[in-house]
């Protein structure tokens, strides 16, 4: 199922999203102005693999057509995030993904850094990120998680 409609209705939460490819962009870019992006599947697994309660999402992008080690990855990641509570938003296109984090290299994963209080107390969370964490919530179970489609930049 891919997500492409103009606004998808969050029913369990009693929202709407508008453009929630916009809002995955968005959310992206400002992580990675915080620098709380983590960029490629090798740098998401060793993040993750010392720290993984400060990770808030998982993007993935499909890999490259017959990559089957970028997939096999893929698939453990998302295994792991699954197991560790970190949201996993798929997306359409590694192209998309990879200009939107201004990578030179095609890229089929980015990880979210949470944000926090300059205490280290409280997760701080803007209002794209609260969208997208109640997408993430509405999908949480479903047995096929949807597909974000991106924006054309």
């Amino acid at each position: 199922m891919v997500l492409d409609e103009k606004i998808v209705e969050v029913e369990k939460m009693g929202r709407q999203i508008t453009n929630l490819g916009r809002t995955v962009r968005n959310v992206l870019l400002k992580a990675q102005n915080d620098k709380r992006t983590i960029v490629g599947v090798a740098g998401a697994v060793k993040t993750l693999s010392s720290a993984p309660e400060d990770a808030l999402f998982c993007i993935l992008a499909p890999p490259s057509i017959g990559d089957s080690a970028t997939h096999m990855q893929e698939v453990l990641l998302q295994a792991f995030c699954f197991e560790n509570d970190i949201y996993i938003i798929k997306v359409d296109s590694s192209e998309k993904l990879s200009r939107i984090l201004g990578s030179s290299t095609l890229e089929s994963c980015a990880l979210v850094q949470k944000a926090w209080t300059t205490d280290q107390a409280e997760e701080l969370l803007t209002t794209a990120e609260e969208n997208l964490v109640d997408h993430c919530e509405a999908f949480w179970d479903a047995p096929n998680q949807p597909v974000v489609r991106l924006p054309e930049l």
